[in-house]
């Protein structure tokens, strides 16, 4: 299990949309669990990814922790 994070200027809102696109069905395939505002969970093939966002001042803090998905993990967070 890793936890990373990152700082962004992205909203809040385009973070879980992007986080939905590059996990879910339409990308690494995994089953959509939680989705609020601030949080989206994913489960499937035998790990999870759980991404949080903070608002900040101007910036957002991107926070995700992993089981199975780190290098996915980090791809994602590189294209944030």
């Amino acid at each position: 299990m890793i936890r990373i994070a990152k700082q962004t200027r992205l909203k809040s809102a385009d973070i879980i949309e992007r986080a939905s696109d590059f996990f879910g069905k339409g990308g690494e395939g995994l089953e959509e669990k939680e989705r609020n505002p601030c949080c989206i969970s994913f489960e499937g093939a035998g790990g999870y990814v759980a991404v949080s966002v903070v608002d900040e001042d101007k910036l957002r803090t991107v926070d995700v922790e992993t089981s199975e998905f780190e290098s996915q993990v980090k791809r994602f967070l590189e294209k944030i």
